[in-house]
């Protein structure tokens, strides 16, 4: 691609998975132009942060932990349920850092993360036909047309809910909430009321051992204001382009353009066609950027993408996000590893386990299997030590509700739990608890690939 970017050429290309059936264009066009005239959710250096520290990922020496919503919605946006998904994103990564010995970097799927590709653009139901449920900043969940017709007004109301979930993350962030005591005191109420807490006690025990260690050496709270406060970055996948060009700003400071709905922004496995409109648009950004590569992915349309996408070789630049399923990790993962380390290409290789590891209950539920989940980010690691490649992160849909969505865990979900608290508006969600035992099983592992390293050094 040699023709000059803006952020309006990804309109010469062709987009999928953009809807295109809206009522009215005019009200679409006045809808885009007043989100022109909005603050910026972030700030170009918050974005310039986060590619920093992902840097430090793609040079093997940090991780990222990405996790959040499978998609937002405006009937369950609640002050409680953005707090349950901070703390837990905290909690797994006072699990992983300590076993990975690495900082982790935190990244939600939230303050942005609404709309979903389908794979049908329609649904019958009792003879009747409508529009697919796209997310709710296009349309609504409910079964009617009024419901299911696209209406671009929603893109103001998403605008406004993400710009709240932000002021109060910002405010958890920064503002004592974070607290390492607090969030390991969450983590031991885990341990302790988990049916398999005797296999995680050990690594807590370990962490309550360092922080206590850390206070009769004066390094506390109050004496390192830092230990109540982290760094807390949004992401989601930019799939309304309308929406993400009317976020787009030039910088002041360094002239560069930035989309400043999230500080990180990915594209999804339906919409990574090298001519198509997303890439088009996510090339000339400078925001760091993610990529779902899955199991159809060839070497060599990998490394073209990566060379439109991340032409400088940047680290920090670019994520690529595994989703192969764990019954095809292994097969297809080690060339494209192989592919990009052999080239010299500077990625972040994460791993999406929960979207190829999506199955139909008997009941009818869509569920994913916790066994499988963990099967896949296993394999993946298993992947990236074999072939020298540094495991960079998981990307999780999860949710620090108490909900019944995915099969298995320690208290063993099955398919006649599912209809107990199935909330999701799209795709299955770990919960509180599979998550941060997730964090524990995951932590396991990375500990068992650096204790083998120091034996073989």
């Amino acid at each position: 691609m040699t023709e000059r970017w803006t952020p309006t050429s990804w309109r010469s290309k062709p987009a999928k998975h953009v809807p295109t059936d809206y009522p009215d264009q005019v009200v679409v066009e006045r809808v885009e132009n007043d989100l022109r005239r909005m603050p910026p959710l972030v700030f170009a250096g918050e974005a310039r942060r986060l590619k920093s520290l992902l840097g430090d990922v793609a040079q093997g020496n940090a991780f990222l932990l990405q996790g959040g919503d499978c998609a937002e919605s405006f009937k369950e946006f609640h002050a409680d349920n953005i707090r349950d998904t901070f703390r837990l994103i905290l909690q797994m990564a006072v699990v992983l850092t300590f076993s990975g010995g690495k900082p982790v970097v935190k990244v939600g799927r939230i303050a942005g993360q609404f709309a979903k590709p389908r794979s049908e653009p329609i649904e019958t139901i009792d003879g009747v036909t409508l529009p697919s449920y796209r997310g709710d900043n296009i349309n609504g969940m409910a079964f009617e047309a009024s419901e299911r017709t696209p209406d671009p007004e929603r893109l103001l109301k998403a605008y406004g809910q993400a710009s709240a979930t932000l002021n109060l993350l910002r405010a958890f962030a920064q503002g004592g909430y974070a607290d390492l005591h607090n969030i390991h005191r969450w983590t031991l109420g885990f341990v302790d009321g988990s049916p398999q807490g005797a296999r995680y006690r050990e690594l807590s025990d370990k962490i309550s051992e360092s922080l206590a260690f850390m206070a009769a050496i004066g390094v506390t709270p109050e004496s390192h204001p830092g230990m109540k406060q982290v760094e807390f970055f949004t992401s989601h996948e930019a799939l309304l382009l309308g929406f993400e060009e009317s976020m787009t700003r030039v910088d002041s400071t360094s002239g560069d353009w930035y989309d400043t709905s999230a500080h990180m922004l990915w594209i999804g496995e339906r919409t990574r066609q090298l001519d198509g409109a997303h890439v088009e648009f996510m090339r000339g950004v400078k925001n760091p950027i993610g990529c779902k590569v899955g199991p159809t992915m060839e070497p060599d349309d990998l490394l073209r993408l990566i060379d439109v996408l991340n032409p400088a070789n940047e680290p920090g630049r670019l994520t690529l996000i595994g989703r192969f399923g764990a019954d095809k990790v292994a097969e297809r993962l080690p060339r494209l590893m192989q592919a990009t380390k052999r080239a010299g290409r500077s990625v972040i290789w994460s791993t999406d386990p929960m979207h190829g590891n999506t199955l139909k209950a008997s009941t009818g539920y869509k569920t994913r299997p916790f066994d499988r989940i963990l099967a896949e980010v296993k394999g993946f690691v298993d992947v990236a030590e074999a072939e020298g490649v540094h495991p960079g992160g998981v990307h999780l849909e999860m949710t620090g509700q108490n909900v019944t969505e995915c099969l298995g865990g320690a208290r063993a979900l099955t398919e006649g739990d599912l209809a107990d608290r199935y909330h999701t508006h799209c795709d299955p969600r770990l919960n509180g608890e599979q998550a941060l035992e997730l964090a524990f099983l995951v932590a396991e592992r990375l500990k068992a690939g650096r204790d083998g390293l120091r034996a073989a050094s």
